[in-house]
């Protein structure tokens, strides 16, 4: 184990005194075995063993760093003798700091101003240089805010090393709670360090006075020597050499010092730049700003900073400024075709169209945006409405990738229906598309959809146009300029275009609504276009008028929209077409509707003789005429289709081909000889009431051809009625008339050789009988047919005894009482129905008889017509007017 070592012991230094970063020698005892051996070093407070150089046990050689203390001691501590002790002291001198540009006698360690130990990442600006308190008084900072400052001193700067320094500006900021007094000392201050910069030459000499002082007995020795030598005038002689050595001593100080000045004019243009950066940032920070801005969307801003930078940078000179400026503009290129780009996307909503629009008139884009958006919106909407029809087609055929099938129920089509008031007679409802069992045609829901598109996408580009034309479209920056009245100039040069334009989306609307439903309407070239419909099934009436609804409120939506009615005109023309086709389909399918009611006869007959076949075709007719109502009410703008003459003869020709298809069923319904009787009563029926009560229908809906239609309706029905009347009695009539001439004759009977009469014979009895069989059958259907049919069959018999008499070649006397017996028997019995033309044939058949001579054969002829009328009393009372009281059932 090695024995214990002293502790150091320092006994001298050398130099005793000096500035901080001197170096000294310390000497002493036991100073460290070895430079490990060495742990502390401070001098005077200040440890300076990073910069210790142990030489010996009796020897280290360290610099003296800036310490606390004006005097102190040297303390060595060393692991093997510990904390040492020291005999002597060190002074430190704190002598006024040189500047590295500032004039000196001697040389300066630039040391002083880099602290490689303890701040090594620190570098002194050549503006820390300068005083932070240049009046050497307390700083207070005030209470005033900067944006206050700005204000009361516009372009001016509280910074005292600006060129727009405000000394105001700087005591408010700085010394706003400073006394007097200590402003007064604030002056003192200055003042003396203004005399102390005009002493600088005199402080530089006397500074460096011993300096001079040197060189100048220096010089004066050498000028000694050289005289003493003699050989200055000599080449290669001591001066000689002495001017080589000064020469090449004057060109290595200047390599000092032109790495100096260097520096210096390196830290002025550094500082100039500096100060230029500073001052504006603005510009050369503004690309990334607006890269930054456009990524988050905030053009505003982009647009201003771009206004901002081109009224102050726009007309520069300077080659910095017009390269940074250079460098905004092709961003702002940039921004220009990416606005455009997004101005033109569609689909897009009217504010963002209005908002890129004043963007790019902002930003002083080329050309017309505002135009551009306008044609690209109106190619959209073309486009929307071809794909539209496109869409429905494919479904009709099959194919389910249509972008329309679902019709949107908050459409803008459904939104203007349910705001429309609602009027009397519109009893049309749109069927659900969601139902699962009735599901409207392809074409309706076709033009549903289109006119939504148009409507929804309309508005907003007639307002974009607006907007154009009026220059609202564009900034208060475009109205200083002076390019919004350029703009609106090319709105009003290009009216005629965007008319054209609407033209051509109404006209577009009509012909895909005319290639849906009226495909006769249009040209091949125009059904290759728009058609492609499959139209084996004709819409009927009720999806017409939902179609000619949905028009109607197209129309009046673009109406609202103040479009001039010469562009709509052709919505008026298809929506005119849409009725007249709506009226002929309406009354062609009620046409077909009527065929179908011989079906829906059931012979069930009341008691005014009639089915219910009347009571059905009439509320047929009704029911069309009900569903005619709404497509052929005039709304404003439009005409009545009845005023036209083709529609007044197409309708009245379809209504009269309605009407004699009816009639037509009644002839069909009549071939069975039990209906014959029905269908005449329903003839007269239809006559007397249904065909007026239709007359009156028709007129009231419009159609100016009422009389005409049951004028030539009537005529057909009473040639049926005619023609069935006639088939009735004749097959009625007959068998009673073929009976009298056999009956008459029967046992052979002879006129001119009988016995006298007793009565009225069976034969003339039976043929009573079977008119009593006939009466009955017609009473039972109508008893307003009876006196009708009765009077017809009388005629036929009268005529039929009158042809009888007159073939007599004579009579007997009591043939002759039997005859005119059997005549006034059948006359009294059937006289309710006996007619102008049945009189005269028992007028002329009784003149076909002798005149009665006697009065017991007058006599015998009454009593024998009272025993007739006696025994048939039953049977003729069926004749009488009594007979006529409804039968109850």
């Amino acid at each position: 184990m090695s024995p214990a070592r002293q502790p150091p012991l320092v006994t001298g230094i050398s130099p005793n005194e000096g500035a901080p970063w001197t170096k000294v020698t310390i000497r002493g005892e036991n100073l460290g075995t070895g430079a490990n051996d060495l742990i502390g070093l401070s001098i005077c407070g200040h440890n300076c063993l990073l910069t210790a150089e142990w030489m010996s046990a009796s020897k280290i050689v360290c610099r003296v760093g800036p310490a606390k203390d004006d005097k102190g001691e040297i303390i060595v501590t060393t692991k093997s003798g510990g904390h040492g002790t020291s005999t002597v002291s060190f002074k430190l001198l704190k002598p006024e700091r040189i500047g590295i540009l500032d004039q000196s006698a001697v040389w300066v360690d630039e040391l002083n101003y880099y602290d490689m130990r303890t701040d090594r990442n620190k570098g002194i600006s050549p503006l820390s240089l300068r005083p932070a308190n240049p009046l050497g008084i307390d700083i207070d900072k005030g209470k005033v805010p900067l944006k206050d400052l700005e204000n009361m001193f516009p372009s001016m700067s509280g910074d005292f090393t600006s060129e727009n320094f405000s000394a105001t500006w700087y005591l408010i900021e700085n010394h706003s709670s400073t006394s007097f007094e200590q402003l007064r000392a604030a002056v003192g201050n200055l003042k003396k360090q203004a005399s102390k910069k005009n002493e600088g030459s005199l402080a530089y000499v006397k500074g460096g006075l011993s300096t001079f002082f040197e060189a100048q007995d220096a010089l004066a020795a050498i000028h000694q020597k050289l005289e003493s030598d003699g050989t200055e005038k000599v080449e290669g002689s001591m001066t000689q050499r002495l001017e080589n050595v000064l020469n090449r001593a004057s060109e290595t100080a200047d390599t000092l010092f032109q790495e100096v000045l260097g520096r210096k004019d390196k830290a002025d243009s550094t500082r100039n730049a500096l100060n230029v950066l500073q001052r504006f940032k603005f510009l050369f920070n503004l690309p990334l700003n607006i890269e930054r801005n456009i990524q988050k969307g905030d053009y505003d801003v982009v647009i201003n900073d771009y206004e901002k930078a081109k009224s102050l940078f726009g007309n520069t000179e300077v080659p910095v400024f017009k390269k940074v400026y250079s460098e905004v503009e092709t961003r702002i290129e940039a921004l220009r075709k990416l606005l455009l780009d997004k101005l033109l996307e569609t689909p897009s909503t009217l504010h963002d169209q209005k908002r890129y629009i004043r963007y790019l008139s902002d930003l002083h884009a080329p050309g017309d945006p505002a135009w551009q958006c306008i044609v690209a919106q109106h190619k959209w909407i073309l486009q929307l409405m071809q794909n539209c029809k496109e869409d429905y087609i494919k479904e009709q055929k099959g194919i389910h990738t249509c972008r329309y099938l679902e019709l949107d129920r908050s459409s803008a089509l459904n939104r203007i229906s349910l705001s429309a008031p609602v009027k009397r007679g519109g009893s049309f409802q749109t069927p659900k598309d969601d139902s699962r069992h009735y599901k409207s045609p392809q074409q309706v829901r076709f033009v549903e959809k289109l006119s939504d598109v148009v409507i929804s996408q309309l508005p907003n580009f007639w307002k974009l146009w607006i907007s154009y034309v009026n220059g609202s479209l564009f900034s208060e920056t475009g109205e200083k300029s002076g390019q919004v009245e350029k703009l609106k100039k090319n709105a009003r040069q290009r009216q005629n275009d965007f008319k054209g334009m609407i033209e051509e989306v109404t006209r577009r609307l009509v012909q895909l609504v005319r290639g849906a439903l009226l495909p006769s309407s249009l040209t091949e070239q125009q059904l290759r276009q728009y058609g492609g419909w499959d139209t084996k099934t004709p819409l009927s009436g009720v999806w017409l008028t939902q179609v000619i609804h949905t028009v109607r409120l197209s129309h009046e939506a673009l109406s609202a929209l103040e479009i001039p009615n010469d562009l709509l005109q052709v919505i008026q023309d298809l929506l005119q077409d849409l009725r007249v086709h709506c009226l002929l389909t309406t009354l062609q399918h009620t046409e077909e509707d009527v065929k179908r009611l011989a079906e829906k006869e059931d012979w069930v007959v009341d008691n005014e003789g009639i089915t219910s076949l009347p009571a059905q075709f009439e509320q047929c007719m009704v029911q069309m005429l009900q569903s005619l109502k709404e497509p052929m009410e005039c709304k404003p703008g439009e005409i009545n289709i009845f005023n036209l003459d083709v529609v007044q003869d197409k309708a009245c020709e379809q209504c009269v081909s309605i009407m004699k298809v009816f009639i037509k069923c009644l002839e069909h319904l009549s071939t069975k000889e039990q209906h014959l009787l029905i269908i005449l009563s329903n003839c007269q029926y239809l006559e007397r009431h249904t065909f007026l009560n239709l007359a009156e229908h028709l007129e009231k809906n419009g159609f100016t051809t009422a009389e005409k239609i049951i004028r030539v309706s009537i005529e057909a029905l009473r040639q049926l009625d005619e023609y069935l009347f006639e088939t009735y009695i004749e097959k009625k009539s007959d068998p009673i008339v073929g009976s009298l001439e056999p009956g008459i004759y029967a046992g052979y009977f002879d006129w001119k050789d009988c016995l006298p009469p007793t009565g009225v014979r069976s034969y003339l009895k039976e043929a009573l009988v079977s008119i009593i069989s006939v009466h009955a059958e017609v009473f039972t259907v109508s008893k307003e047919l009876v006196s009708r049919v009765i009077s017809k069959i009388t005629e036929a018999v009268a005529e039929e005894m009158s042809r009888l008499m007159q073939c007599v070649s004579s009579f007997s006397k009591n043939g002759a009482l039997q005859a005119r017996l059997e005549i006034c028997a059948l006359q009294d019995a059937i006289e309710p129905y006996l007619t102008t033309e049945s009189l005269t044939s028992f007028k002329q058949a009784l003149e076909a008889l002798p005149q009665l001579q006697s009065g017991a054969d007058k006599k015998l002829l009454e009593e024998l017509q009272n025993k007739f009328k006696s025994t048939m009393k039953l049977q003729l009372n069926c004749f009488k007017p009594a007979s006529f009281q409804p039968v109850k059932r």
